[in-house]
């Protein structure tokens, strides 16, 4: 899948009518009945894995069409927008990691928000902010920009084609999903303070409840400008003036300067090499690959695998390794364009030999405390025919971003600022000032952890998660129990799960989890807690033999299909 040259028929149409999409739209509905009865979650063709059904359908839809992986990865993701509005949307951002089967080569695309100039770097030092100022927290979104890089270069339908179920689902109405409906019940209070998403999600002052048809009609205006006039839709004019205005009333300092002068930025993926996969990761401004790769250059296959998946002594193992990750994360990294960070240095394996050295299996470290909190995430995969692959994770940070929505383009705002780290919680690793500290312009430190894994050239595993500071730790776990344990991917997805929490514990379980495990992690020292949440989940799709299996979390409803 080299990058596709652009013909005039693939540039924005002004002419695009409303007639057009809702005929388009019902065809495409037409294709999925059938391909829903036809498409299990193994294919030799093609494949998907997102946390939204919906999502899912119209990605696989593309794809039967005679799209190619990231034609499907593009809707698939304005789809979840759409329809999975608590974890994403064209008011955020994201990384996208894209395998091209044609030229054997990865390439990534950071399209994460940035910090505007008018920053109040003060604020961040007293959070949680007042309701009054929470648009202190939104960054410069970045998605409809990287959505539309990602396509323009490596797609094969036009812009409109991709675009088209996200514009209907919005406009003719989409079925609420089983985590949209227990959010939404779950943190009504909250939400139905914004009048954006009480006039959507709770009308006559209740929450939509599970298969409920929603329209959203104002969104959909929005996302119909944009297929018709590219970013700059978006980014200039009234959909710019309108996400300013909102912002700007909840005490946020976003411009129309920032939007217009907002860029992606086209990256290195870290890449690895681990008992003959090669793994290729999210590089920064993300921590998430780096905590990945130091975890796997501690470990060799055979020592795992003697240990025993699920046993205590491999999660106490792993968790010891990933300690000193997310160490090296509070002390060093942040925007490289703002604060480099030399990680030749930090993966170089004579420094990783010695604090492979450190660890015991009986011995457990002090616990590095970070935050825990991240519910606004969405991770997505798509695979095609002809073995291209591509890993994207997106965000509005956390439950319905700032929960601002501009008030007549029907955009969620993100809250993705509140990932820059406050002073206060470097102290205790001895350092006056954070890495990740808030400046004008800076793309705050995230845990995505967008990741495909390629053996003898063959894209053999599309993974990543949701779920904040979760997102490493699960995506290690996991790969892990595919490249070691050779563990099928729906059990995969299923399997319990450590966490590495922020409170006075070392060690966070799954609810259920046996308690001679809970015994068993602390006879080695783990201070061991029950994780208070359950809204983390992987994705992934893996080549099992010569079939592509898409599977997703249950923990959040996610969707898998294959053809």
């Amino acid at each position: 899948m080299s990058a596709v040259p652009r013909p005039p028929s693939h540039a924005p149409s002004p002419g695009l009518s409303r007639a057009w999409l809702l005929r388009t739209w019902s065809l495409t509905f037409l294709a999925l009945a059938t391909l829903l009865v036809a498409a299990p979650a193994r294919g030799q063709g093609y494949a998907v894995s997102t946390e939204s059904r919906l999502a899912t359908q119209a990605a696989m839809a593309q794809l039967q069409a005679g799209g190619n992986a990231v034609d499907a990865m593009v809707t698939a993701t304005f789809v979840a927008g759409v329809a999975s509005p608590t974890s994403s949307g064209i008011g955020g951002g994201g990384f996208a990691l894209v395998w091209d089967a044609a030229t054997q080569t990865s390439w990534l695309l950071d399209f994460r928000e940035t910090a505007p100039k008018q920053l109040d770097a003060a604020a961040f030092e007293r959070r949680p902010l007042p309701w009054a100022e929470r648009g202190k927290l939104v960054g410069v979104p970045g998605e409809v920009a990287g959505l539309y890089q990602l396509h323009q270069r490596y797609g094969k339908r036009s812009w409109q084609q991709v675009m088209q179920p996200a514009i209907a689902a919005a406009q003719s109405g989409f079925p609420v999903e089983g985590h949209l409906a227990r959010m939404l019940v779950s943190s009504a209070d909250t939400l139905k303070q914004e009048p954006g998403l009480a006039e959507v999600f709770y009308p006559n002052g209740k929450p939509v409840g599970q298969g409920t048809i929603l329209k959203n009609p104002k969104l959909a205006a929005t996302l119909q400008a944009i297929a018709a006039g590219g970013p700059a839709a978006f980014y200039e004019g009234p959909i710019a003036e309108d996400m300013v205005k909102s912002v700007r009333a909840a005490g946020g300092g976003l411009t129309l300067e920032d939007l217009k002068a907002y860029r992606t930025i086209e990256r290195t993926p870290l890449r690895a090499s681990w008992e003959g996969f090669d793994v290729h990761t999210m590089p920064l401004p993300s921590a998430g690959g780096v905590l990945l790769l130091q975890t796997l250059a501690l470990f060799n296959k055979a020592e795992l695998v003697k240990l025993g998946f699920d046993s205590g002594a491999y999660q106490h193992l792993l968790a010891e390794g990933m300690r000193g990750a997310v160490a090296d994360r509070m002390r060093y990294l942040g925007d490289p364009a703002v604060q480099p960070a030399d990680l030749p240095a930090l993966m170089a394996p004579e420094r990783l030999a010695k604090r492979r050295a450190s660890l015991s299996i009986h011995r457990t470290h002090m616990p590095m405390r970070f935050g825990l909190e991240g519910t606004g995430t969405h991770h997505l995969v798509t695979a095609d025919a002809a073995g291209n692959m591509v890993s994207l994770t997106t965000t509005v940070n956390r439950l319905f971003g700032a929960k601002i929505v501009a008030t007549e383009s029907g955009v969620v705002m993100n809250d993705e600022l509140d990932d820059f780290t406050a002073q206060a919680s470097v102290v205790p690793y001895g350092m006056k000032q954070s890495p990740n500290r808030p400046r004008p312009g800076a793309r705050p430190l995230s845990s995505m952890t967008p990741t495909i894994v390629v053996k003898d050239g063959v894209a053999v595993l599309g993974i990543g998660g949701s779920g904040g500071p979760t997102i490493p730790t699960n995506v290690t776990q996991l790969l892990l129990g595919r490249l070691a344990f050779d563990m099928p991917a729906t059990k995969l997805v299923s399997s319990r799960r450590f966490y590495l929490p922020h409170r006075s514990w070392t060690l966070a379980l799954e609810k259920g989890a046996p308690q001679t495990l809970f015994d068993d992690l602390a006879r080695r020292g783990e201070i061991v807690g029950t994780m208070p949440f359950t809204t983390s989940a992987v994705q992934l799709i893996s080549l099992e033999g010569r079939r592509k299996v898409a599977a997703a979390d249950p923990r959040k409803g996610g969707f898998g299909a294959a053809r």
